[in-house]
């Protein structure tokens, strides 16, 4: 499923992020060279974490409209439940 491949994504992330900010507060002013990675890791993570917000988004709306599709095919019938 794909909402539960978002999920298990977005654990790994927060994982991978909780790592980031272990390296990060190691650091000091002058390792510029490691300090310029983290920075590109962290933007990375950004931009994935973006990727499943979009997919959990598509998630929602998609189990929004097979839920308005129940309801309607329901009434069609006179099934009518709440």
């Amino acid at each position: 499923m794909p909402g539960e491949k978002a999920g298990a994504a977005g654990e790994a992330l927060l994982r991978r992020m909780q790592r980031l900010l272990a390296r990060a507060a190691s650091l000091k002013g002058r390792d510029r060279k490691q300090l310029l990675a983290l920075l590109d890791d962290v933007e990375t993570t950004r931009r994935e974490c973006a990727e499943i917000e979009g997919v959990m988004r598509q998630a929602t709306v998609r189990a929004t409209a097979i839920g308005a599709y129940l309801r309607n095919s329901q009434v069609q019938r006179g099934n009518r439940h709440n």
